[in-house]
């Protein structure tokens, strides 16, 4: 069965504008990504939104919480904005037992060609097919249990909370 990626934009989606030096979302870059990165995985992909993380709402949660529980696979990747992701993750945790869910993001956006992003996206894809049901965030090569995570503001990497 094919793993679900759900789009929700985030750094990861953000295209630069040369001229106003501003970040904005287009269109999702999860095409290209699965390309340059010769995913053999079978996936099925939705853009449920394209905001930044820092705007969700709590109704965003349950479009996204709706959406997971509602796939008809039991492996989903979803991609979000790191700075509320671990949030995003425990609300998924607490209502969602029976899939895998793990989310990732970028901390620098896709299209300045030295983003993380390629890396955590794999690692997110492996990690959805391997670990046992439950909540994950994949960052940086580790995977973090939802209820045991949060971003360090002042590293910019994602640790482990006890």
């Amino acid at each position: 069965m094919a793993v679900r990626i759900f789009i929700t934009g985030g750094t990861f989606d953000k295209e630069y504008n040369e001229i106003t030096g501003q970040l904005f979302f287009k269109d999702t870059h999860m095409h290209d990504l699965l390309s340059m990165g010769r995913c053999r995985v079978p996936v099925e992909i939705r853009t449920l939104m394209m905001i930044d993380s820092l705007e969700m709402t709590d109704e965003d949660r349950e479009i996204i919480v709706h959406q997971c529980a509602n796939a008809d696979e039991d492996r989903i990747v979803l991609t979000h904005g790191t700075d509320t992701m671990s949030e995003t993750a425990r609300v998924i945790a607490e209502k969602i037992k029976d899939k895998t869910v793990v989310l990732t993001g970028a901390m620098i956006p896709i299209k300045f060609g030295s983003s993380d992003g390629l890396f955590n996206l794999g690692s997110a894809l492996a990690f959805a097919q391997t670990l046992p049901h439950g909540v994950y965030v994949a960052m940086n090569g580790r995977y973090f249990h939802a209820d045991n995570v949060r971003k360090n503001k002042q590293t910019g990497m994602f640790e482990e909370i006890k």
